[in-house]
């Protein structure tokens, strides 16, 4: 298996658990240097193919390389050149985050003098000097997250994987984490990403995989993606629902497709290729007509929605939310 440029390789991963296929033949590729998005809804396979790729369970069927070691017969030197974050923190809360970082570092046998040289490497890398000697329970929960990674990087990884490392998070801590992951890959590492956050996968991926029951039904960047579902729309929210069948005549006249109406939200769009020109229109003929218009713009489709066309179905967190 060649990698040509390429930190991670997989090709037609099988894992089973008794009955159940958590993969099935799933394919993916990741060019190194680049964070890569992996997003699915809860029992996709996003985690599954993480702790393989990571050597932490074997698989039954398929191949894989990171690093261009097999993670089959080379699984020891693949650990060696990877770091590993799952969706909850595992740093010691008891401890100071400097001496969390100093315990890793001796684990990973660097011995005292460099465990103590690295940790005060990380802790300034992760924008956590100030808070270096303060106990780890005293911190938010953007600080424990960046702490965790840290800890990923003790031996410097050329691939983090990152599993769901926002879950629970607030806002603001989300995108300190974010920011982090930013700095890894400027520094030359190459991420993975798991999520079900679909903001999270636009903001930092600049390619994604979705992955739906095993299998890879789409990879593409997010542009690439949301171009699928029709590029952009002209989008016209109204006060009256009487007023519905109007502006679905009117937005008809410019679309390129058929217009879709949500009468639950009062809203009507449509995909356009003449942007400027098809807004001027409608909202032009709407004042016309006398229709009282709440909101009316120019809309690119979201990831949520290309997620919905694909697979049917929301991911969870946006169906929770």
């Amino acid at each position: 298996m060649k990698d040509d440029g390429y930190a991670v390789r997989a090709e037609g991963l099988e894992k089973r658990y008794g009955e159940k296929r958590a993969l099935d033949g799933f394919d993916l590729t990741v060019r190194a240097g680049t964070v890569h998005g992996l997003l699915g809804p809860n029992g996709a396979g996003k985690t599954t193919a993480v702790r393989i790729l990571s050597t932490l369970i074997r698989l039954d069927g398929g191949r894989a390389t990171v690093a261009g070691l097999d993670v089959a017969r080379q699984a020891r030197e693949v650990r060696a050149r990877i770091g590993l974050t799952g969706q909850y923190a595992a740093v010691d809360e008891v401890l100071t985050g400097r001496q969390n970082l100093e315990m890793f570092g001796r684990l990973f046998h660097l011995g005292g003098r460099r465990a103590k040289a690295r940790a005060a490497e990380l802790l300034e890398q992760f924008d956590l000097t100030d808070a270096a000697d303060k106990g780890v329970g005293d911190y938010s929960g953007g600080m424990r997250r960046r702490l965790d990674l840290a800890a990923s990087m003790i031996l410097t990884p050329a691939v983090l994987f990152l599993d769901e490392p926002t879950t629970g998070l607030d806002p603001r801590s989300r995108g300190e984490v974010w920011d982090s992951v930013r700095a890894l890959v400027a520094g030359g590492t190459t991420v993975l990403l798991t999520t079900q956050y679909l903001e999270e996968a636009d903001r930092l991926a600049s390619r994604i995989t979705v992955i739906d029951r095993g299998r890879a039904i789409a990879d593409d960047t997010p542009d690439g993606l949301k171009n699928r579902v029709g590029g952009d729309r002209v989008e016209v929210v109204v006060a009256e629902r009487s007023d519905i069948p109007r502006v679905v005549k009117v937005v008809a006249r410019v679309s390129d497709g058929e217009p879709e109406a949500d009468e639950t939200e009062l809203r009507v769009h449509a995909p356009v290729t003449d942007r400027v020109a098809a807004l001027t229109d409608v909202a032009r003929t709407l004042q016309d007509e006398g229709v009282r218009v709440e909101d009316i713009g120019l809309r690119r489709p979201s990831l949520d929605d290309v997620f919905l066309r694909l697979t049917g179905h929301r991911t969870e967190k946006e169906a929770a939310a």
